[in-house]
């Protein structure tokens, strides 16, 4: 986006809109714009001030607060002046300065954006097919619109770009309120299904209709000739480019870029651009979620209605057995059956249930017997009283199996000591847990400052590198494991 100058101005004819005596300048563009509508396009002071006067509210308003009003106007561009000097007879009369007022350009489009915002809640939007089907018939008719004279081909693009505005425009109004709080608060009530199905039918037909001409339109755009496209953009471009206009400057640039924008928003509507979902498939689920949503509603509603009136019809059974109750004390027993028991006698505690079957009874379990103890704290289970037993035979039997056990591990590990020496280079494959030995026998030596250590049965033994960075693999049938190639040096073999 290229910031021009003109926007970053301040805009002085909207300045009438925010100041101190907004109240008299408003009532006089009003006029103003109402008399240029009616094709009057020059006032006098005197007509100004004599139609304010009609209104109670300017019943103290004076000439001089007339001529300064119409002067402050002038001043900031919403009105434009000249001075009539066809009646004028003498010097007095000309020095007078009577002027005639004319709305400026500028002032009668911002009244009449102003005029849009005050009806904004007073019309209300709402969604047409028909636009889609004159859109669709309109770039259909593209390769003979490209043939006709450049005057034609500007009318076929100001209907085809008035048809995608209104569109836009209409769908975002309309579904803006039925997205609004006030939409959200009246669908909860009542009142809401008298014309629930109306609406719902209303928001089908314009589904119905994007479903048949959505892709009609998105065929049109993606089989379309785009050397005809560019001549009717240039054509469109040269007739404005040939319309003159007056304190405006207009470069070919910036029209050009405004026609291909446009085209561009409508191709990105209908088809999408660069793998995105085009905004007519948005359109489609947006308007398919409001017809759920007004469903939903709906249902709750009615469900609401109906279920209180179903509780009514039990509330008033329930009131007429309670009514032939011969006493209290069968009001209660019914109260119990309908509403529960008043103080229920709750069992728990009940472990092991021999069946999972719901409709099994208390009274059909078996029973369970409650030790009840003294609430003190000083109390203290009695100890249960036995004799000693003797295990000395089964801890003889594990120390000698222990025993047998090491003796066996460390025949094995010395199988693959050779001359006092382990060295993991020359290795063969071992067992996992012949491994794990060696490989805690070299952790607890780096962890010395001397590289010395003690194995479990009394051997110290130190590390030795011949080479350093030199590595090697220990094989084992769970994995290879690359490390250091150390020897294990045992100082005396026991």
């Amino acid at each position: 986006m290229k910031i021009q100058e003109t926007v970053r101005k301040p805009m002085m004819e909207a300045k009438y809109l925010n100041v101190d005596n907004t109240d008299r300048y408003r009532p006089i563009i009003r006029l103003f714009y109402l008399q240029y509508e009616k094709l009057k396009y020059w006032l006098y002071q005197e007509e100004v001030y004599a139609e304010l006067k009609e209104d109670p509210y300017f019943q103290d308003y004076t000439p001089e607060q007339c001529q300064q009003d119409l002067a402050a106007l002038t001043a900031w561009g919403n009105l434009s002046t000249i001075q009539d000097t066809k009646k004028v007879s003498t010097i007095e009369e000309f020095k007078n300065k009577k002027f005639r007022y004319q709305l400026s350009e500028v002032c009668v489009e911002i009244e009449r954006m102003m005029i849009r915002v005050e009806n904004l809640f007073i019309e209300s939007s709402s969604l047409e097919p028909t636009l889609l089907e004159r859109i669709c018939m309109n770039l259909r008719r593209i390769p003979e619109i490209a043939r006709e004279s450049q005057d034609n081909i500007y009318i076929w693009w100001n209907d085809l770009n008035n048809d995608f505005i209104r569109l836009n425009q209409n769908y975002q109004d309309y579904m803006r309120e039925l997205n609004s709080v006030k939409a959200e608060e009246m669908m909860k009530t009542k009142e809401f299904l008298v014309f629930k199905d109306h609406l719902i039918e209303y928001l089908r037909n314009f589904v119905r209709s994007l479903q048949m001409n959505v892709s009609s339109i998105e065929q049109c755009l993606k089989e379309m000739d785009r050397g005809q496209l560019e001549g009717i953009l240039t054509e469109v471009v040269q007739y404005e480019l040939a319309i003159p206009r007056i304190d405006t400057e207009i470069t070919e640039e910036m029209i050009t870029d405004k026609i291909n924008g446009r085209w561009d928003s409508l191709e990105e509507w209908f088809v999408g651009v660069d793998g995105r979902e085009s905004e007519a498939l948005k359109v489609f689920d947006t308007t398919n979620e409001i017809i759920r949503k007004i469903t939903r509603y709906a249902s709750r509603i009615s469900e609401r209605s109906n279920g209180g009136a179903n509780r009514r019809e039990e509330y008033r059974k329930l009131a007429v057995m309670f009514s032939k109750c011969r006493d209290i004390y069968e009001a209660h027993r019914l109260a119990a059956s309908v509403f529960g028991i008043e103080k229920p006698l709750h069992l728990k505690g009940i472990p092991g249930r021999q069946t999972e079957s719901i409709n099994s009874g208390v009274f059909e379990e078996e029973p369970y017997v409650v030790t009840v103890t003294p609430r003190i704290r000083t109390y203290r289970e009695k100890a249960m009283r036995s004799g000693i037993v003797d295990r000395s035979r089964e801890k003889e039997e594990m120390r000698l199996a222990a025993i047998r056990r090491m003796e066996e591990e460390r025949k094995l590990l010395k199988g693959y000591i050779r001359d006092g020496r382990l060295s993991f280079a020359g290795l063969p494959e071992i067992e996992p847990h012949v491994r794990d030995v060696f490989l805690s026998w070299l952790s607890k030596a780096l962890e010395n400052k001397e590289l010395r250590g003690k194995t479990e049965d009394g051997q110290i033994y130190h590390l030795e590198q011949e080479n350093p960075g030199e590595t090697c693999i220990l094989k084992s049938p769970d994995g290879n494991l690359e490390m250091p190639a150390y020897t294990i040096v045992f100082e005396e073999m026991l």
